[in-house]
Parts: structure tokens; C-alpha cells; sequence
């Protein structure tokens, strides 16, 4: 087996990965709207890396699949961080802000939907530690 080959089984893992993933939140959203899903799990994963101190960050990466992690570390810098997000709303308005064109979603149940995803698909341990370090208002999002 070559180096290339190689090459090829992970980005087409990482891409079957993803489209699980993707899958899965359109029906937890529900949509049928692939870019919609994509829109919404990045969004509330933007705003829930912010909120994160800077080692939960990369705790809670580790375990996404590499494209996902990709984009969930789009544009990240991590001066700063984690911000002062203490209040649900606060929280609520840093997803619609990246949220484009989907207007027709409730962002609560976009957040939901996306920690439900999380949920099912990290660790039980490592939710458990994002969970900690959020405010209650925020915990009270995940299911």
C-alpha cells in the first residue's frame, strides 16, 4: 500500500465521517437542506469553542472528525479566550451572527440539535467536561 493510497483512505474516511455526521443533524433539525446542517453545526460549534478555555477547545477537537475539526478551528484564535458568554441569549445571538441565510430555524433548536449530535458522538467523559465549564444557562441547553 503507497503513501498515496493511504492519503486517500483517510480524506475518504474523513469525509464518510462527515457525511454521518451531517446526516444525522438534518434530522435532528429537521431539514433536508445539507448546507443548512453544515451552517448550523459550524455556527454553534464556533460559538461553543469560544465559551471553552483553551484546552477543552482541543479536548473536544481530538474527538470530531478531521474535516469537521477543520472548520471548527476556522478562524479561531485563542487570545482571549474563553469569553465572557454567561447568559443563554448571548449565547443564542453569537449563533444566529454566523448563521447567514437560515432565518426560518429557531437558533435554541439549532444549539440543541447540535449538542444532541455532540451527545451522540463524543465521549460521554468529554461532554461532561464541556458541560462543566459553561454557565448553567447554557448547560440547560444540552439535552
Amino acid at each position: 500500500m503507497t503513501s498515496r493510497t493511504t492519503s486517500l483512505e483517510l480524506f475518504e474516511a474523513t469525509l464518510h465521517k462527515t457525511d454521518e455526521w451531517l446526516n444525522q443533524l438534518k434530522r435532528l433539525l429537521p431539514t433536508d437542506d445539507r448546507h443548512v446542517a453544515y451552517l448550523a453545526l459550524r455556527a454553534t460549534l464556533h460559538a461553543l469553542r469560544d465559551r471553552l478555555t483553551v484546552q477543552e477547545v482541543a479536548q473536544l477537537g481530538a474527538q470530531m472528525p478531521m474535516l469537521i475539526r477543520g472548520f471548527y478551528y476556522e478562524g479561531w484564535d485563542p487570545a482571549g479566550k474563553p469569553l465572557r458568554i454567561r447568559h443563554r441569549e448571548e449565547f443564542l445571538d453569537r449563533v444566529t451572527s454566523e448563521l447567514a441565510y437560515v432565518s426560518d430555524k429557531n437558533p435554541q433548536d439549532i444549539v440543541r440539535a447540535v449538542f444532541t449530535l455532540l451527545v451522540q458522538r463524543i465521549s460521554a467523559g468529554e461532554i461532561e467536561d464541556v458541560k462543566h465549564v459553561l454557565p448553567e444557562d447554557i448547560r440547560d441547553l444540552w439535552p
